[in-house]
């Protein structure tokens, strides 16, 4: 009787370390995406779209304005979402006039980028992406660039530029409608 009371003891016991060890190391691992607001970097991502970029980690920060309505006076916009400290995903909107250009050396981008069809031009790469839109409206005319960037440490091989394009595809919809692109 004896021995039966310690054998169920110690199996107790076992399980309730074990449960004890499997919930503090799964409390390490939690995703940071789910620390994420449901919608952020100009309400364009949701946690999932970003899930694979943000990795695991404890404290996450998005930096940004709520969107990225440009007009000749306000140029840019930008949202940083950064992971215990580290970035880990970059989208910005940048405005200029039709006359001035973007330039993009893509013979530094290592292994060489892939052209993107959308807007206007567009390149995606292994650790982001950028798309121009030629915006010409009945009232004002002019450019933007579409930027993306982020950590593909998470992320498997040969999934980031998929990543990138399928992003990129959300972001330059939502670019157009909120710099008013071509109205």
């Amino acid at each position: 009787m004896r021995t039966r009371r310690s054998t169920l003891v110690l199996a107790v016991a076992a399980v309730a370390i074990t449960q004890a060890v499997l919930t503090g190391c799964s409390k390490g691992t939690e995703t940071a995406a789910s620390k994420l607001p449901e919608r952020t970097c100009f309400d364009v991502f949701d946690r999932s779209d970003l899930g694979p970029l943000v990795g695991n980690g404890e404290q996450v920060n998005v930096s940004g304005p709520a969107d990225m309505q440009l007009t000749a006076v306000r140029r840019g916009a930008t949202c940083s979402v950064d992971v215990d400290g580290k970035d880990r995903f970059l989208a910005s909107a940048t405005r200029q006039p039709l006359e001035q250009s973007f330039f993009w050396n893509a013979q530094l981008i290592k292994p060489p980028a892939d052209p993107l069809p959308l807007g206007d031009k567009g390149i995606v790469y292994d650790t982001g992406a950028r798309v121009l839109l030629v915006c010409k409206g009945s009232q004002d005319s002019f450019q933007v660039e579409l930027s993306l960037s982020g950590s593909t440490d998470q992320v498997e091989k040969g999934e980031s530029r998929p990543l990138f394009t399928r992003l990129m595809k959300k972001f330059v919809e939502a670019g157009r409608q909120q710099t008013r692109c071509g109205v």
